[in-house]
């Protein structure tokens, strides 16, 4: 109820894709037919509906990406509030300009 207030850390598909060039944690959280239409390699998807359910180790930082970056603040002010260290990226897959498999 109170994921309204949470800030989360936010970042631009282009620091994105710098960041990509590291192992980094990509969630993906669209739909599963959206993911599969095309998605950044190495992105787990990870749908909005199932994130409560996410429980990997809190040691990695977590980067956060949907189709605008509505659902992905959503997500990530989710994760956060269970401890996790989590970056929204904004503008989502509608900014990316990368490649997708």
């Amino acid at each position: 109820m109170f994921h309204f207030f949470t800030k989360v850390e936010s970042i631009s598909t282009a620091e994105l894709e710098k960041r990509l060039k590291t192992n980094i944690k990509l969630l993906d959280v669209r739909t599963p037919s959206e993911y599969s239409k095309g998605h950044i390699r190495g992105a787990l998807n990870i749908p909005l509906g199932q994130i409560d359910r996410y429980s990997q180790s809190k040691e990695e930082k977590l980067y956060v990406i949907c189709h605008s970056g509505v659902r992905s603040r959503l997500a990530a002010k989710k994760l956060k509030k269970k401890g996790y260290d989590v970056v929204n990226v904004s503008g989502g897959m509608m900014s990316w300009k990368g490649d997708v498999v």
